[in-house]
């Protein structure tokens, strides 16, 4: 039987004990021979590995585990690689929301100007995990990549490393499907979903089950319920705060508005973004919940189980770590599942730029996404998926020229901001804080002179 060698980069995650549970409940899909974990906070990484092994301990002796910070001790030989990076941590993921919201726009992790500014810090260390990975992994090495913001990420790639073996992937479309197949009262597994849209900025425009369109019946449950069940207990952990709540009861007003296609809960700061900002605390955030909830219990549960040997039951098996898997043994096994993962277009919107990176249905095989002809899109949703794809594209020229007058085209048409004044505002506060982060943006003019 083949046996594959894995490592988590970003190890250091809160993420990593559930992606490892995932690993596990799949071992006979996909065996492990080894687990490497690698991350620049060795410190941190090596709490977090320590719950990351007992949780493989309860299922296998045989995994070997490895904690290292070293790439070339981390990616030597492996057959795949999960990445997970954040760079800056969720210190930098609260300027990303607060410096905004200071301004009177939406602060959030991934869409608006967090998410352009969460980009600029993530991209070269992106390429550089490439790089380490291409030096030191098997020649066939996939890197399933979860680092956000995702579609930023993937255009980064696609522009400085094209020829590199990464699929790009995310879980909140398919967290989205757990919410309709509970609503619907089938398993997420039955659904069969038409979608399009770039990462975080999308459109479901058929769920089938069995064969039967039921957005029909999800559209008139939305109209009363958001996109949730009477029973939150239904939903996955990590989506059922009172923040992801309020997520899924605005898709609501959205379908009110354009009833047609039922939108990825993201676009609600885009098409809501006045609406955010006054029910946001600006002065606690997402990313304080995460700190104070997911993050603080996750090493209070490492402190206990180095104490009593008791590794209590905190690291539930959600949609996060079910997806990377699902995608993973699909590429391992040459499956050609059907997943929503992020492509270069090439013709399969034919009314998008050919080299934008969108999210669309497509088979994963041992060599890659095959992704399915999506056909032409009405004209709304084009025009709204230009200006997103514009914003994404002028911030990887201004990260690969250095330039700020790119960063600051980026940031004015990002559907969030109102204004090129708002928008040189919240950039020079972002540039102030994200030091030793961002790549030096310089300015080409001065006084309306070329410098």
């Amino acid at each position: 039987m083949k046996t594959y060698k894995l490592a988590i980069a970003g190890g250091g995650s809160t993420y990593t004990p559930g992606i490892v549970r995932s690993l596990m409940d799949r071992l006979e899909d996909l065996p492990l021979e080894e687990i490497r974990f690698y991350d620049i906070d060795g410190e941190r990484q090596s709490k977090v590995v320590v719950a990351a092994t007992a949780v493989i301990r309860e299922y296998s002796d045989s995994i070997k585990v490895l904690d290292t910070t070293d790439p070339e001790t981390a990616f030597t030989d492996v057959d795949f690689v999960f990445a997970q990076m954040r760079v800056g941590k969720y210190a930098m993921r609260e300027l990303d929301e607060k410096i905004p919201l200071s301004h009177d726009v939406v602060g959030q992790e991934t869409c608006g100007p967090g998410g352009l500014a969460y980009g600029l810090r993530t991209i070269f260390p992106m390429v550089e995990l490439i790089d380490f990975v291409e030096q030191y992994a098997k020649k066939d090495c996939w890197i399933v990549n979860y680092s956000n913001p995702a579609s930023i990420v993937a255009e980064g790639v696609r522009k400085l490393r094209p020829d590199a073996r990464v699929l790009n992937i995310c879980d909140m479309p398919v967290a989205t499907m757990r919410n309709m197949s509970a609503i619907l009262g089938v398993e997420r597994d039955e659904l069969k979903v038409d979608y399009f849209g770039l990462n975080h900025f999308g459109w479901f425009t058929r769920v089938e089950v069995d064969g039967v369109d039921r957005l029909p019946e999800l559209r008139k449950h939305v109209s009363e319920h958001g996109l949730l069940t009477e029973d939150v207990s239904k939903i996955d952990y990590r989506h059922a705060d009172a923040s992801w709540i309020k997520t899924f009861k605005n898709i609501q007003p959205i379908m009110d508005f354009f009833p047609d296609y039922l939108p990825n809960p993201y676009l609600q700061y885009y098409l809501l973004p006045e609406y955010i900002v006054e029910n946001s605390n600006k002065e606690y955030t997402r990313a304080n919940e995460v700190m104070d909830g997911r993050e603080k219990s996750l090493f209070e549960t490492v402190r206990k189980y180095e104490e009593t040997g008791v590794l209590e039951d905190a690291f539930h098996v959600g949609v996060h770590g079910i997806f990377i898997v699902d995608v993973t043994v699909s590429l391992a096994q040459n499956l050609g599942e059907r997943h929503l993962v992020m492509v270069e277009n090439n013709g399969t919107i034919p009314n998008l730029p050919a080299d934008a990176m969108i999210e669309v249905p497509a088979s994963i095989t041992s060599d890659g996404p095959v992704p399915e002809y999506v056909g032409e899109i009405p004209y709304f949703h084009k025009a709204m998926i230009d200006q997103q794809l514009a914003s994404e594209k002028l911030l990887v020229e201004a990260i690969t020229e250095g330039s700020y007058e790119k960063a600051l085209q980026a940031f004015t048409l990002n559907k969030t901001i109102p204004s090129a004044i708002v928008a040189k505002r919240i950039l020079d506060d972002l540039i102030e804080a994200n030091k030793g982060y961002w790549p030096t943006l310089n300015k080409s003019f001065s006084e309306g002179v070329l410098v």
